[in-house]
Formats: C-alpha cells, sequence, structure tokens
C-alpha cells in the first residue's frame, strides 16, 4: 500500500456515518478503527468527524479531508490499473452515475454492445437523478456523470454535451400513431402519465406547457420511468418523454415516438461529466469515447424520427 490504512477507515466512515458500521464493512475492530481516528485528529490538531448520538457527521475539517483522502484513493486505484494494464491491455474499472430514466433506457443495450468489444472492463453504474447526477462527480465517488440539465459547478468538467428533443409516446394503436408530429394542443386531451413534478423532464415538460392557456391534469405522475413504458404499452394512454427513454421500446414496436412540432420547445440538455482535475485512465478513456459515439447515433435516430415509423 503506497497509502495509510487511515485513509480507507476516514473513508468508510464518512459512506456509513459510523464507525460500527464500518467496522462491519472492513472487518476490523471498532477499537482499531477509532484509535487510528483519535491519533490522527490529534495529529492534525482538529476532529475530523463530529460525535453524534446516532453515529458520526464530517466537521469542516473533515470535508476538506475526505476531498483529499478520496484523490489519494482514486489515484492509487488509477495507478493499480495502469500497473494492470501493462500485464494486459484493456483491463480496469470504470464508475459512472446516471439518471434512473438512461440507467432502464438505452443504457443497457450500449452496456450490451460495450462488453462485447471490452469484456475485461468492469463497470459500476449507480442510478441517480436530477442534480445530484453531478455530486458523486464532484466528491470523486465516482469517474464520470450523465444527466439532463446539469449546471455548471466547480469542480467538475463536461466532456461531451447533447442536444435531445422531447417528444409524445404513446402506443402504436394509437390514434396519434398516424401523425408524422404531434402538438401540445393535440395531448391536452388525452389520457396523460407524466415525470414527477420536480424532476428535469417534467421541469421541462412544464415549461413547453407555459404558453398554453390550459391546465394540464395528467392522469399520473412518477418518477418510474418503467411505470410510464408499462403503461404506454397498455394504452391508451400517452406521455412526454425523453425518447433515449423507451428507444428499445420503439426498435421492438412496442411504443411510438413522435416529434413535437411546437417551434418554441427547446431539447433537453443532456451532459457527459467528469471531475475538473481528474486525469482519466485508459478503461476510462475507452468507456467516454464508446459512449458518446454510440449516444451521438441513438440522438440522430430519435431526432430524425425513425425510431418506431413503420419500416
Amino acid at each position: 500500500m503506497l497509502h495509510s490504512r487511515k485513509l480507507l477507515y476516514i473513508n468508510e466512515i464518512a459512506r456509513c456515518g459510523s464507525i460500527r458500521k464500518a467496522s462491519e464493512r472492513m472487518n476490523v475492530a471498532s477499537s482499531a478503527i477509532n484509535r487510528q481516528i483519535l491519533a490522527l485528529e490529534e495529529e492534525l490538531g482538529a476532529q475530523i468527524f463530529e460525535r453524534l448520538p446516532r453515529g458520526l457527521r464530517l466537521t469542516a475539517v473533515g470535508e476538506l479531508c475526505i476531498e483529499h483522502v478520496r484523490e489519494v484513493l482514486k489515484d492509487y486505484d488509477k495507478l493499480q490499473a495502469r500497473i494492470r494494464n501493462l500485464k494486459t491491455p484493456q483491463m480496469g474499472k470504470v464508475s459512472i452515475v446516471t439518471t434512473i430514466g438512461l440507467a432502464a433506457g438505452p443504457l443497457p443495450h450500449l452496456m450490451g454492445k460495450f462488453f462485447a468489444e471490452y469484456p475485461r472492463i468492469r463497470v459500476l453504474l449507480r442510478g441517480d437523478g436530477g442534480i445530484t447526477t453531478s455530486m458523486p462527480v464532484v466528491s470523486g465517488e465516482v469517474d464520470l456523470g450523465l444527466g439532463f440539465n446539469i449546471p455548471a459547478l466547480p469542480g467538475i468538467r463536461s466532456l461531451a454535451n447533447f442536444d435531445v428533443p422531447l417528444g409524445a409516446v404513446f402506443a402504436p394503436e394509437h390514434p396519434l400513431a398516424k401523425q408524422s408530429q404531434v402538438s401540445l394542443a393535440d395531448l391536452v386531451e388525452e389520457k396523460l402519465v407524466l415525470a414527477l413534478p420536480g424532476t428535469s423532464l417534467r421541469d421541462a415538460i412544464n415549461l413547453a406547457f407555459s404558453p398554453l392557456t390550459v391546465t394540464v391534469e395528467p392522469l399520473l405522475e412518477t418518477n418510474s420511468t418503467e411505470m410510464l413504458r408499462t403503461l404506454l404499452r397498455q394504452g391508451p394512454f400517452v406521455s412526454i418523454l425523453n425518447p433515449l427513454d423507451v428507444l428499445m421500446d420503439c426498435r421492438s414496436g412496442n411504443l411510438v415516438y413522435r416529434p413535437l412540432s411546437d417551434a418554441h420547445i427547446r431539447p433537453q440538455p443532456m451532459k457527459l461529466l467528469a471531475r475538473a482535475r481528474a486525469t482519466l485512465d485508459a478503461a476510462t478513456s475507452i468507456f467516454v469515447e464508446f459512449l458518446i459515439a454510440d449516444l451521438i447515433e441513438m440522438i440522430r435516430e430519435v431526432s430524425a424520427g425513425t425510431a418506431g415509423q413503420p419500416v
């Protein structure tokens, strides 16, 4: 090891919120971990953790420490990956956080293609949502973040930006499927099922409807893309979705996506991001290149309106 086990202890306690849980996860005695933390706090001359009745919480000094700790641990992981790559090319591990919709939508198909080409690269993928997509990237918990409407934040850099259009989605037998485009006015009287208020997708939908002098009253509001897709496949429901979330259903003919014809509607910005100061290792660079290329092709497909069109 090129670093002290104290760093591992600090990182695990910060994740778990208690020495006992960290002890169980690391299979190390609680007393041993506590001694190491107390010794480090004495060395620093400041508390790293605030002792609470139900656990521990990082102090301001602790927040500075955990940023350094995770940077050191990430650098060590990269060193190990580079050593492995010298022995066996195209090995490594990539971690990414993305939205629940993307994780359940196009990414499984994309990951299948990736593993077929790079079977020795491991991927850790977690679903998240909204602005929180960037937080694990900033903290160094993951290498990459992929999500919608992510604001510019200190500590992150954009690797790629995409404009993804919104569209109406419904079953192939729905009357609107006969149209090549659909207007918002067409949707007002339909049985709408929409993303939950507060999500980035719903914010975009509300912005789209804002010029209309009508009240939108969906039958269902949920943060589960899978539930929306299941309802839409049953019919006669209609939703407004990011087409990437339903691309696989459209390709298989289970759902139909139609672009919205209203000129004022703006596409959703999607961003692939990484830490500003982090250097991407070989495995992560390979994954990023593959991800960008495949996403570009998917977005071209949905933007052209060919997904779900009769062949």
